[in-house]
């Protein structure tokens, strides 16, 4: 993934689906690839998160500088009200 802000984006989006369904062991192992994704290709740690009404926002270090980014909750929580919607079609398959 070249962006960055793509990269935070898709990140984001799964980490409120694990938040959501710790069970999920393929939103788990979605996440893991994003942190790894973050961490190696671009250079990011530290990420914190926080969220309001209509965003979230999130702070982390990029490189050696602190950075912001923010994305509005309806583009974040999509994936998660599709889950909701739809269940049966996100059934959890754990791994042995």
């Amino acid at each position: 993934m070249k962006s960055l802000q793509d990269a935070l984006y898709n990140w984001l989006t799964i980490k409120v689906v694990c938040d959501a369904r710790p069970e999920d062991t393929a939103a788990k192992e979605t996440l893991e690839y994003f942190d790894e994704m973050l961490t190696t290709e671009h250079h990011v740690s530290n990420i914190e998160t926080t969220t309001d009404e209509m965003m979230y926002y999130l702070s982390y270090q990029h490189g050696e500088e602190m950075k912001k980014a923010r994305y509005p909750r309806e583009l974040i929580e999509i994936m998660l009200d599709q889950i909701n919607n739809e269940p049966e079609k996100y059934e959890n398959y754990p791994t042995e």
